[in-house]
């Protein structure tokens, strides 16, 4: 199942055409995130030092706060 199926599914909105649109909303701000997320840990080196011991769960909470989110 693709994340805009997992979104129209949850969607609460009455109309299976708003809930496309909004999925579809949902799955563009997801993947800006996950790209923001992405580029994040390239750019600060944390897999290339090769002694960052991190998880990815970690680095992620760490990029959120960056983000104020």
């Amino acid at each position: 199942m693709t994340l805009k199926e997992k979104f129209e599914t949850k969607s609460s909105i009455d109309t299976t055409k708003e809930a496309k649109v909004f999925a579809k909303e949902c799955e563009v701000i997801a993947d800006e995130f996950a790209i923001g997320f992405a580029m994040s840990i390239s750019t600060h080196c944390y897999c290339e030092l090769g002694n960052d011991t991190r998880s990815y769960k970690e680095l992620l909470e760490i990029y959120k706060k960056e983000k104020g989110l």
